[in-house]
């Protein structure tokens, strides 16, 4: 027999039947009866009070990304839920499996502009995969049952359920729903089409110069070992995207990184001169292709991915495969026969060869450098083993440049919406998924401060996040853009930082700054040594640029390249 239950218990019950353990949130009066139920029965979830509604979205964000599970956010009404916006964006443009519940002012007031009141439902819809305005307690149930289904199935996204009050307080006889009905949405019917797999196989058994594009659709599909079965079994190139880092071994023979903006030289230079690619779970934005015209000009493209909307989109495919990509690889490999490819591989090494030299930035100059860090924090986590939870900027392109990543789910960064601020709480989401974990925080001066009150919630929650802040008085990549672009105009830029050290401590938080080359290393190993939190404030060379860059609207092809150093070669 079902048991009267409020409205407030309902959302409590349902997540504890959607397997949820943690809850990332911030109360106020329109969820207020929710946060009074879980205070009155106890509830075994845990809940994480934040510092700022739009770090326990980025929260939820960072928790989905390295788990693999839903991440789960709450708010108030009108300012509470419009704070949850910007996270619930960075979700929705990467693919993240988020389900957000705001409070909403009572039915009665609904449209008269009541005290905190705000369209949520309206605000969100372009940032979410689907929303609902409950404001009868009868659909509540149901409502999280089908968002928890929408966030995770297909093409992840996140989810957003805006609660009246006064269905929160209401009762109703509950049973948590067994079954949804959604028609229209079957996303578990986009298996991948035969025809279409074998007409790729067909092409990379063909193919003489192959390469494939691995993005996050990967990671989320799970599909890392076939991927890497099919590329070892015919000797197929290896590139990532930004956020398809770690889905293929960076240090495998055939990893050949990262493409795009500022991805490596060589890498671009096989993008440009490959004839057949395999995209799998990639956009294919315009920050990995370039000006969409001129990407892979010789090549026949194959694009996997289990949303149809993204074929074509961007650039024409010559041979779709909508479906998941864990299905659609695992149908490829049969059919994709045995090669080598010995002269492609032999020109994609001697690409490398002449502008892979990274490590010069590293060596060669007295001055701390980013690089240098990236390089050190690599070396510091035994080569690869930490998860990196990045910020948004220069110090994002380091990161993905020098530290190598070899295993999945070991980078966690904004791709799409390039949020800043979006790494610290990414970070608490990120331990709080997985508490034995060495999680780094990797952030510039000025996105660390956009969302530095969490640091609150790390001493409240005693996690043992590391934060490494790459400080060098601007914001750096607008000011390289303005160097670049913009004539060294440095309008806005230049920031007015504080004592990081000294903010640490009134956290709580040990702290150090690091101003040479030589306390580096030392001082990620004192930080790693440490049980609890801490944080580096590495205080780096100004005026240091990402190398190569590919200038808005120009071809891949057409890389800024680094300016060579006296008695050295140019490099990337």
């Amino acid at each position: 027999m079902s048991e009267i239950k409020t409205g407030g218990q309902i959302i409590w019950e349902s997540l504890m039947n959607e397997g949820v353990e943690v809850v990332f949130g911030l109360p106020g009066g329109a969820i207020l009866p929710t946060y009074d139920d879980l205070a009155k029965y106890e509830y075994p979830i845990h809940h994480v009070l934040v510092t700022h509604e739009q770090g326990a979205s980025h929260m939820a964000d960072g928790y989905a990304r390295a788990t693999g599970r839903v991440g789960v956010c709450m708010a108030t009404s009108g300012p509470g839920a419009t704070n949850l916006i910007t996270g619930l964006a960075t979700a929705y443009m990467d693919s993240v499996p988020v389900v957000a519940f705001t409070g909403q002012v009572p039915t009665s007031l609904l449209g008269r502009d009541g005290f905190q009141e705000a369209d949520v439902q309206g605000i969100s819809l372009p940032v979410t995969k689907h929303n609902y305005l409950i404001t009868d307690i009868r659909e509540l149930p149901a409502a999280i049952k089908e968002a928890f289904y929408i966030a995770r199935t297909g093409r992840p996204g996140p989810v957003l359920i805006d609660v009246a009050k006064d269905v929160q307080q209401a009762s109703l006889p509950f049973t948590y729903p067994e079954t949804i009905n959604l028609p229209g949405y079957n996303p578990n019917l986009n298996a991948p089409d035969p025809a279409a797999v074998s007409r790729a196989a067909r092409l990379l058994n063909e193919a003489e110069r192959p390469i494939i594009i691995s993005g996050q659709g990967v990671s989320i599909a799970h599909a890392e070992a076939e991927l890497r079965q099919l590329a070892e079994k015919a000797n197929i190139p290896v590139a990532t995207s930004l956020l398809g880092i770690g889905t293929f071994p960076g240090n495998h023979t055939l990893s050949i990184s990262w493409g795009g903006m500022h991805g490596e030289a060589y890498t671009n230079f096989a993008i440009q001169e490959c004839d057949v690619m395999l995209a799998v779970g990639a956009r294919l934005d315009d920050r990995l292709t370039g000006v969409f015209d001129t990407f892979a000009p010789k090549a026949k493209i194959i694009h996997v991915d289990i949303d149809p909307a993204e074929m074509g989109k961007n650039i024409t495919i010559d041979t779709p495969v909508v479906g998941d990509a864990l299905l659609a690889l695992r149908a490829m490999l049969p059919q994709v026969e045995p090669n080598e490819h010995p002269a492609w591989l032999e020109q994609i090494a001697e690409w490398k060869s002449e502008t892979g030299h990274r490590d010069i930035l590293t060596q060669e100059t007295d001055e701390l450098v980013a690089p240098y860090i990236m390089r050190s924090l690599w070396h510091a986590t035994n080569e690869g083993e930490a998860t990196i939870v990045t910020d948004v900027g220069q110090h994002q392109m380091w990161e993905a440049q020098y530290y190598y990543h070899t295993k999945t789910r070991s980078l966690l960064t904004s791709g799409g919406l390039g949020t800043m601020g979006y790494g610290l709480p990414a970070a608490i989401g990120a331990q709080m998924g997985k508490p034995d974990e060495e999680i780094w925080v990797v952030a510039g001066d000025g996105g660390f401060q956009m969302t530095m009150v969490e640091l609150s919630t790390i001493v409240q929650e005693r996690l043992p996040i590391k934060i490494a802040i790459i400080n060098n008085g601007f914001l750096g990549m607008v000011r390289q853009w303005q160097d670049v672009f913009y004539n060294k105009r440095h309008a806005g830029t230049p920031l007015f930082n504080p004592d990081f050290v000294k903010l640490a401590e009134a956290y709580g938080i040990h702290g150090r700054a690091v101003t040479s080359k030589e306390e580096a290393y030392d001082a990620i190993k004192e930080a790693q040594a440490h049980d609890g939190p801490f944080l580096l404030d590495f205080q780096v060379e100004e005026f240091t640029n990402v190398y190569p860059m590919v200038a808005p609207g120009k071809s891949n092809a057409d890389m800024i390249r680094r300016p060579a150093p006296a008695m050295s070669q140019e490099s990337e």
